[in-house]
């Protein structure tokens, strides 16, 4: 009789085991550079939560949204700004309505040399750099945020002619670990450790008082509507749980 019930209990394990990964989707995702670290850990949270894969991409929100416009398989985008999943909900290529803020991004001036930057951001003022570097304001939001934070201290004319740009954040922090710059402008997020402050080199993070929030929107695209992985994403950024992840990458969240 015991064996029996076991035989049972087995049978439906394997159903529902069947069942669950019948119903499991993945969808592809493209990534803001500068929500590389985080994003890793939503998506391993997100297939603890609900079975469902997301495949990353990381790059530049301007680089993906060209690709995107080309017909590229995305399914959901988590840009950098709010302009280009704007730009994608205008253009038919996002979903209407789906748009959402996940994350106000923390800009902080850094260096992969301990205490070169001060914690008030002196330096700056100070000088005694060659390079400063930080992502093209044209292309890239962190960037802009930081030539207006440059401007509201007074000092973008005067530290403009040491601008090395990266093409995005990662390119940037590349820059500043490789001593192509012995500082520059990056995420908090890209060097924060698990105890909330600056893991390595030394850093300032720059108030948000000195720049237009940094607001970073996720849309669903186009090709990921008929797909229920691309859909419960985005509802599980709005969740306690990644809520909880992105602000321990230092990330304020939106109200």
């Amino acid at each position: 009789m015991q064996l029996t019930q076991l035989k049972r209990l087995s049978v439906l394990c394997l159903l529902l085991v069947f069942s669950l990964n019948s119903q499991a989707a993945t969808v592809l995702v493209a990534v803001a550079s500068n929500f590389t670290k985080p994003m890793t850990d939503l998506a391993a949270a997100f297939a603890k939560a609900t079975g469902h894969e997301a495949n990353l991409s990381f790059g530049s929100s301007g680089k993906f949204v060209a690709q995107i416009e080309n017909d590229a398989p995305f399914e959901v985008l988590l840009a950098a700004d709010e302009k280009n999943p704007k730009k994608l909900e205008e253009s038919g290529k996002g979903v209407a309505n789906s748009r959402f803020t996940y994350a106000i991004g923390k800009l902080v001036l850094w260096s992969a040399t301990p205490g070169l930057v001060d914690d008030k951001g002196e330096i700056l003022g100070k000088g005694g750099f060659k390079h400063l570097a930080l992502a093209d304001p044209k292309l890239a939001p962190y960037g802009f945020a930081a030539e207006e934070a440059l401007k509201n201290l007074g000092l973008l004319q005067k530290l403009k002619p040491l601008f090395v740009l990266g093409e995005n954040i990662s390119q940037t922090q590349q820059f500043i670990s490789t001593g192509n710059a012995e500082l520059g402008f990056i995420a908090l997020s890209q060097v924060i450790g698990k105890d909330g402050k600056i893991a390595e080199g030394s850093g300032w993070v720059v108030p948000d008082t000195l720049h237009s929030p940094i607001r970073q929107d996720a849309i669903l695209l186009l090709k990921g509507e008929p797909n229920p992985a691309a859909s419960a994403l985005l509802k599980f950024l709005k969740s306690p749980e990644a809520l909880e992840i992105i602000r321990s990458y230092g990330y304020n969240l939106p109200e």
